[in-house]
């Protein structure tokens, strides 16, 4: 998600870039965000589950994944991301880290790089070319640099450490072309969604529906609490993006095997 920008643009791309990472580790490895993260992922991951962290930019999320008891999978292809991932989870026993992207087909692919803004670093080209028009959160991003990356598949992954009980998946407008490289039901799952890329989304509904009996929901931003008092089916979560998500700048659309909350429904009174 973007950033508000700090100040000026810094000339020079090693300096921008540091900026670029400070403001991410503040905004996304600040005091108390750990415990607020394993509270809202607690129902879905649980002790010897397998989670894939696909897009695990600072690793924020898969050092809350690990410390509910999981083995993670931390997928992160943009090099300067993928160091600071390494300094921050890559000593977890539990924690594999790969410098490559996910998509619908093994290979390879150009990333865009946001120095500036790292964590909106995108593989989808069309969507990048179009959110400044139509998010007023990125009209600050530039993105100023590529690098060519490698491409794996969920499924891939799979054959290789299993198959998963949750997938976190925030690739800026990639999230469709990730779940195309399914073709497994995974128990719950959460894919981020963007205002102004909600085609992208609905794409998502439609992939994650095709796999199995879903039902959906969404959290807000960066909150923790789920915005429906009860969950809806795929239909719905269409329709509800279709009318625009609420007016939301930005957000994470849950999915989880109806009936249930995902392995590890929990009784979370007196958490």
């Amino acid at each position: 998600m973007a950033s508000v920008p700090l100040g000026s643009v810094v000339s020079g791309g090693r300096l921008s870039g540091s900026i670029g990472l400070l403001r991410s580790l503040v905004t996304y490895w600040r005091p108390g965000r750990q415990r607020g993260l394993r509270r809202m992922y607690r129902p879905f991951v649980g002790e010897g589950d397998l989670v894939f962290d696909v897009g695990a930019h600072l690793g924020d999320r898969t050092a809350a994944f690990h410390a509910l008891g999981a083995r993670v999978v931390a997928l992160e292809p943009q090099p300067r991301l993928a160091d600071w991932l390494e300094r921050r989870v890559g000593g977890l026993e539990r924690v594999t880290i790969r410098r490559t992207a996910v998509g619908a087909a093994p290979g390879s692919a150009t990333l865009a790089v946001a120095s500036r803004h790292p964590t909106v670093s995108t593989l989808a080209h069309g969507w990048r070319r179009r959110m400044a028009d139509d998010n007023p959160g990125f009209r600050a991003v530039r993105w100023d640099d590529e690098v060519e990356v490698n491409v794996t598949t969920l499924d891939r992954l799979a054959e290789e450490f299993g198959h998963p009980s949750f997938l976190k998946i925030d690739v800026e407008g990639f999230e469709a072309d990730v779940l195309a490289g399914l073709s497994v039901a995974v128990p719950g799952m959460s894919v981020e969604f963007v205002a102004g890329g909600l085609d992208v989304a609905r794409r998502c509904v439609d992939r994650i529906a095709s796999l199995g009996a879903y039902e959906f929901n969404v959290i807000p931003g960066e909150n923790r609490a789920m915005l429906w008092p009860t969950w809806r089916d795929a239909e719905a979560a269409r329709a509800w993006l279709a009318a625009g998500a609420d007016r939301l700048p930005s957000g994470d659309l849950y999915a989880r095997i109806a009936g249930g909350a995902g392995r590890h429904a929990r009784d979370e009174a007196g958490r």
